[in-house]
Formats: structure tokens, C-alpha cells, sequence
């Protein structure tokens, strides 16, 4: 296995690439008590348009399917259901969808717990079972998850946002789909996507814990049922202009106070930049938004924000975007109070003190997550999806300046790439 070091907080990956195309990540925490897996797929709910390998068609799939078929991977055959087969071990597990990949995971102390549930896992991530029947059933089990979302103020203030930012991209979808793209799912449907994107040349299984990596490596190589790499997957995405598609978006529903959200659409970079744009992105919020800056005091003290404001930074292969968010009497005030901000900072200059405490900041931030396996586990996991080399964010650290980061701000932080969303009670 190929050893990545990062010498600076003293940890490091060990990294393989299979035959079959899969890719294996062991970061060994020998001091840590519990021990984590999670076996990724490329496949999220904007892999919706797709060329089929077998036959070289276009696929076009319902909203919500990459969500669906997780649903489904439990269900087995002979009746069990291998989520709660994995529960009854004692092992902490689950499963999700974003929108570019789906995840299989659990987390548990004892190695001969581990070992029993890594059969059961590794089972059933490989063996599709799909019915009319069980998909039938599971659009209703479905079916209630989205109602309840379109109840959830806060999901429906993050979707109308990223439907302001954007006009063509998948992103602007519910992950879930709606109870009407659902009901188009069927077992052949689930197949295809199943067969297409769980292909292990599209995934990444990473294992954190007091693990040797040859020997873990081995004890996963052993319960792989064979299948040969298909290569690249061909996805369908139309152009995505650069402009926001709206610049406000407004609901009413049940809350005591507006709810806001402030989006700024970013464009996409290299893969060698990300986690450099990244930090510089979360050092700009820190400085513009963050608790101790003069905008949060200024709000805060003329009670025109409520609680902290929260940012972040969104991004993958082929989108990228800023997240502000919060409760205002007076959403509008907010967006216009950041804007000029904006333009604040980009006038007098970064300042050099502020610029270093909140860069410190944010690596001892990246540093904490180092201390849990499941932090670890689906950091590499998500950065390997995305294309970006976890150790990054600290190898790259001393590269983030302030005049790189004067170069983001002037790039990205534009009255023009702002969009306003607001939920209001009724």
C-alpha cells in the first residue's frame, strides 16, 4: 500500500488501488478504542442522466433514485434486513445520500464484533435485491421522509437557495426526489444505477481504527465477490451558467421568526486547489461573519440578527457555493450588510492580525477532527470523492496568504453571485 504522510500532525494514510478499481484507505489510530468502516459509491442524487455500459444508451433516471436504491441495499432475500442485523451485533451502523455520493458505514469498540459485521457489510453492499413488491413498499416508507422534509423549514430555506443559485445543475433537486418522481422508480431502474455506479472501480472503503493496514486490506480482499472494473462513468450534465439563476427566493411556513439564507455561487477549480480555496474561503467568513467580527457585533447588538451566523463552504467535481445562514427580523438588511462588507474588506485590506487568529483557527479545527474515526472516516471518504487529498489542508496551510486570499475575495465575494432566501411565518 502506498503511505502518505503528513508529518505535521504526525498521522498518516495508507492507500491502495485494487485490480478491480476499488479503493482501499486504512488511517490507523493505534491508540483509539473504536474502530470504523464506510464503503462509498460515486453516486448521488446528481448522477441523474447517465450512458449505460452494457449497451452504451442514455440513461435518464426519476429524481430521488440514488436515495431509493440506499433505502433498498438492506433488504435481503431471505427475509433479514442486514441494518438490523448489523444493529443486533451491537454495532453502531447506518447509511446516506448526498448529492454526489451514497455511504454504508458503521462504527463499533470490539475486534470480534468488527470482524462479524464486516461479513454482513460487505455482503450486502455486493448483492442487489430488488422486487415490484419491495419497491412498492419502500416508495411509501419514502414517501413519508419527503413529506416530512417539505415540513422542515430549514431543509426548504437550503433548497430554495440552491434553486436561486442555480438553473440546469441536479444540485437545485431534493435529494429524495418528490412522491411523484418516485413513483416512476422500478426494480429496473435500480439495476441499472446499481450496476453502473456500485461498480468498485467507482468506490472508496476507508477504515480507521487500531487496524495493520496489510492485514485489514486483506481481511476486505477476501470478502470482495468477484467483478471487473468498468472504467469511467460517462454522466450527462447541461452547461451551467455562471450567473445565479435568482437572486430571491421567500416562503411562508411555520416559524416564530424568519429564517435566512445568503448564497454566493463559486466556480469550480483544479482538484490541486480546492482545499487551498477552501481554507481561504472559511478564513474570508470567519473574518466577514464569524463571532467576533464587527458585522456579527453590529447585528447582534441592534437585534438584527438572533443567535450566531452560521457559513459554509459546499463544493465538489462540478459545483461549488457559499452558505450563510441565521434568524433575522430583517433578512434583506443582512444580505445588504454582508455585501457591503464585502466591499469593506476588499478596500481597507485584509488585516494581518485577525487574518492569522482565524486561520489558526480553522487548522486546529481541521487538527480535532483527526481525534475521531468516524470524523476521519468520512472526511477521507467525501475530500476522495471530491477529488481532494485530505492531507491538503495541512500540507497546503503556509500556502493560504493573505494575497491569495485577497484573490478569492475579490474573486468570489461579488454583489452579483448573491442570492437571498428567506422562510417567514404565517
Amino acid at each position: 500500500m502506498e503511505v502518505i504522510n503528513c508529518s505535521l500532525i504526525k498521522e498518516k494514510a495508507y492507500v491502495d488501488k485494487l485490480e478491480n478499481g476499488l479503493k482501499i484507505i486504512v488511517i490507523p489510530k493505534k491508540e483509539a478504542n473504536k474502530k470504523y468502516i464506510i464503503w462509498g459509491t460515486n453516486f448521488g442524487s446528481n448522477d441523474n442522466r447517465f450512458i449505460y455500459p452494457e449497451t452504451g444508451e442514455e440513461v435518464i433516471v426519476p429524481d430521488g433514485v440514488a436515495h431509493f436504491l440506499e433505502h433498498k441495499m438492506f433488504e435481503q432475500p431471505n427475509g433479514t434486513n442486514s441494518l438490523d442485523v448489523l444493529m443486533a451485533l451491537g454495532l453502531d451502523a447506518n447509511a446516506y445520500t448526498t448529492n454526489d455520493h451514497t455511504a454504508y458505514l458503521f462504527e463499533c469498540s470490539e475486534d470480534d464484533t468488527f470482524y462479524k459485521g464486516l461479513d454482513e457489510f460487505m455482503d450486502y453492499v455486493q448483492s442487489p435485491y430488488y422486487t415490484d413488491q419491495n419497491v412498492e413498499k419502500e416508495k411509501g416508507i419514502i414517501g413519508q421522509e419527503i413529506m416530512m422534509y417539505d415540513d422542515d423549514p430549514g431543509f426548504q430555506l437550503y433548497l430554495d437557495t440552491l434553486q436561486c443559485l442555480y438553473e440546469k445543475h441536479p444540485i437545485r433537486i431534493d435529494i429524495a426526489g418528490t412522491i411523484e418522481t418516485i413513483s416512476g422508480i422500478h426494480p429496473d431502474i435500480l439495476y441499472k444505477c446499481y450496476n453502473t455506479f456500485y461498480n468498485p472501480g467507482n468506490m472508496v472503503l476507508v477504515v480507521s481504527g487500531n487496524f495493520e493496514p496489510e492485514e485489514i486490506k486483506r481481511e476486505i480482499v477476501s470478502r470482495l465477490k468477484p467483478n471487473k472494473n468498468i472504467g469511467n462513468i460517462t454522466r450527462i450534465f447541461e452547461e451551467e451558467p455562471e450567473k445565479i439563476y435568482k437572486d430571491y427566493a421567500e416562503k411562508t411556513m411555520s416559524v416564530s421568526m424568519p429564517i435566512f439564507m445568503v448564497g454566493i455561487k463559486d466556480k469550480v477549480v483544479p482538484p490541486e486547489e480546492k482545499a487551498k480555496r477552501h481554507m481561504a474561503i472559511e478564513i474570508i467568513m470567519g473574518l466577514i461573519a464569524g463571532k467576533s467580527s464587527a458585522l456579527y457585533k453590529n447585528l447582534y447588538e441592534n437585534q438584527n440578527i438572533f443567535g450566531e451566523i452560521d457559513s459554509e463552504y459546499e463544493f465538489s467535481k462540478n459545483y461549488a457555493h457559499i452558505l450563510i445562514s441565521g434568524q433575522s427580523n430583517n433578512p434583506q438588511l443582512v444580505k445588504d450588510m454582508l455585501i457591503t462588507e464585502f466591499e469593506k474588506i476588499k478596500n481597507e485590506g485584509i488585516n494581518k492580525e485577525d487574518f492569522e487568529r482565524v486561520k489558526r483557527k480553522i487548522y486546529g479545527d481541521f487538527v480535532t477532527e483527526f481525534n475521531d474515526v468516524a470524523s476521519i472516516g468520512r472526511m477521507f471518504l467525501a475530500d476522495s470523492i471530491k477529488e481532494v487529498r485530505t492531507f491538503d489542508y495541512v500540507d497546503k496551510y503556509n500556502d493560504v496568504t493573505i494575497e491569495y486570499t485577497t484573490n478569492v475575495l475579490n474573486e468570489v465575494f461579488n454583489k452579483d453571485k448573491v442570492a437571498l432566501s428567506v422562510v417567514k411565518g404565517g
